[in-house]
């Protein structure tokens, strides 16, 4: 797939992405499987896949986001790297079937978020763990990425001031808390697997089916 010079470029860039693709390409290359199909959630401007699907040759990466103006950012972005990756898909966690007729999803290797569920109202943290649940193999890991409260309590000063202007923003919007989240991922059938520490007061959070 390439760009022709007469589409526009759409891309948009992230300065965060730019700072915390090193340390998680160092976590993923531990936890995600080395052949399969992964699904990314809400990859947003679709500079994290560029990045790190040709570190991982023989796994599958598809893209997906619900913005319309992300899915075209996406498609510019694998367009300018020269990927042979499918196109974004338009996923909405909240749904029950994340595929579509002309792109129906199979059982998954592992699905990747970042900096999704603290942007975006409690359901689709509970969506995501339902798709999770539904759409991962035995033995598929889910990795989540972004900021967590720990026992209820912020970790770091600028996790707090983060919380407080999200839920400015929209009070549907904040941190979650980490308990929280793996309690609803257990009922689901989802095993917390490991807690990575990552820069920036961010954590990695494995869950497994």
């Amino acid at each position: 797939m390439t760009q022709s010079d007469q589409e526009p470029d759409a891309r948009r860039f992230s300065p965060a992405i730019q700072r915390n693709r090193e340390p998680l390409l160092d976590v993923l290359a531990k936890v995600l499987p080395q052949e399969g199909r992964l699904l990314e959630i809400a990859s947003g401007s679709g500079e994290h896949a560029v990045w790190f699907a040709p570190r991982f040759p023989d796994l599958t990466w598809q893209t997906s986001d619900l913005n319309p103006e992300l899915r075209q950012s996406i498609a510019s972005h694998i367009a300018h790297a020269d990927l042979s990756l499918p196109a974004p898909l338009d996923i909405d966690v909240t749904r029950r079937d994340w595929g579509t007729e002309d792109a129906p999803l199979s059982k998954l290797d592992a699905i990747f978020c970042a900096n999704m569920i603290h942007i975006a109202p409690w359901a689709a943290t509970l969506g995501l763990l339902d798709g999770a649940a539904r759409y991962l193999k035995t033995g598929g890991k889910l990795c989540l990425y972004g900021p967590y409260k720990r026992g209820g309590t912020h970790t770091a000063p600028s996790n707090a001031a983060f919380d407080q202007s999200l839920r400015a923003q929209n009070p549907e919007w904040g941190v979650r808390d980490l308990e929280v989240v793996t309690e609803e991922a257990g009922t689901r059938g989802l095993a917390a697997a490991d807690i990575i520490e990552m820069p920036s007061n961010n954590l990695t959070v494995i869950f497994q089916r």
